[in-house]
């Protein structure tokens, strides 16, 4: 991926990390979207300096923000003269049962997960049309089968799936558009996910009998980037086997 540009949205640590360092690795240039982790974003961008200098962008936005997004790709091209790919990372995550269901929620949940990877595709496009570049999704196995307790999260992932496949048919034949679905990569953050029995007990249901790692996801949105030529539209998912055993 020499020469090329990828913006990664919630890049500055766990899975968006992992995706970051390896599409460096591999010779790309990088714009680290975060909202608040800027130690996190900062300590990444000096150890990626250390490896190629002047070779990653911090940017801050709220991706609530609407005006912001477009300025994130407009931030990317003038820094680097250049846009090749957009990795929709950045999610909020939490239980929101029916019935505990309020417009904040709808406007976090959907917005982050659903409403800002299409604007971002949106201000993108035309930057991805002239690279012939594309866009890589991060989805979750529940959008297929929604998990208890997290409906809004499950029906936002559901949306950012089917907009894979829009995006896919909109901006071809010049983009690819595709989806990683994780599944059991990084314990979400939180008390309720501390539980090691419940941990184990979703690890159960695993074909592979184990956890993942961010790497698992990391070499997926490489391999869609740079060895998949003649994918698109599709969603992976990376999970063990779980979600043909749920």
């Amino acid at each position: 991926m020499q020469g090329k540009v990828v913006l990664v949205t919630g890049g500055a640590k766990r899975v968006g990390a992992a995706i970051c360092r390896r599409l460096h690795a591999a010779g790309a240039s990088m714009v680290v979207h975060y909202r608040s982790s800027a130690q996190e974003a900062l300590a990444l961008q000096d150890e990626l300096h250390a490896q190629r200098a002047d070779s990653v962008l911090c940017v801050q936005a709220d991706l609530l923000d609407l005006p912001a997004l477009p300025a994130m790709v407009d931030q990317a091209v003038q820094h680097f003269g250049r846009l090749d790919a957009l990795v929709n990372n950045a999610s909020s995550f939490y239980a929101m049962p029916l019935g505990e269901i309020a417009e904040q929620h709808w406007n976090d949940l959907i917005g982050t997960n659903l409403k800002a990877p299409l604007l971002l595709a949106q201000a993108a496009a035309a930057e991805l049309r002239r690279r012939h570049g594309a866009i890589i999704n991060i989805a979750d196995i529940h959008a297929e089968r929604p998990m208890q307790g997290h409906l809004l999260y499950s029906v936002a992932k559901a949306g950012l799936t089917a907009l894979t496949r829009g995006l896919a048919q909109e901006l071809a034949p010049q983009v690819r558009v595709n989806a990683v679905a994780p599944g059991v990569i990084i314990w979400p953050e939180g008390p309720e996910w501390a539980d090691e029995e419940r941990r184990r007990r979703i690890v159960a249901h695993t074909l592979l009998k184990r956890e993942g790692e961010p790497e698992d996801i990391a070499k997926t949105v490489q391999f869609l980037l740079h060895d998949a030529p003649y994918i698109t539209g599709q969603t992976i998912s990376v999970d063990g086997g779980r979600s043909i055993n749920l």
